[in-house]
């Protein structure tokens, strides 16, 4: 039986997933909304500067996944709502199943 988290995009990588991340910054609560074209949508209270709001972002999946922050990475979309993060340790299915707990 499948989940919502089915459709997210998410690519292999040698040391984990890569996880499209859609941003919503300078929300009123933090959290996972679910998916979004593709991507997971992550809604965050920071603000986009400074990078500030990259930060929450790989500190709410960090939780969500129950991985170390460490182990999130952010790889391209510093500056963009649309951003990519590496997930360390973890398949595109472990993250899927992570997502849907």
């Amino acid at each position: 039986m499948g989940t919502a988290f089915d459709s997210l995009e998410l690519t292999p990588h040698a040391e984990g997933a890569i996880l499209t991340v859609r941003a919503t910054p300078g929300a009123r609560r933090e959290g996972i909304l679910g998916p979004h074209g593709g991507a997971l949508k992550v809604a965050v209270r920071a603000p986009r500067e400074k990078g500030k709001a990259n930060k929450a972002i790989a500190e709410v999946l960090s939780t969500a996944l129950a991985v170390k922050q460490s182990e999130v990475t952010l790889l391209s979309g510093t500056t963009s709502p649309d951003k990519r993060f590496l997930v360390r340790g973890l398949t595109g299915e472990d993250v899927r199943s992570r997502l849907a707990t």
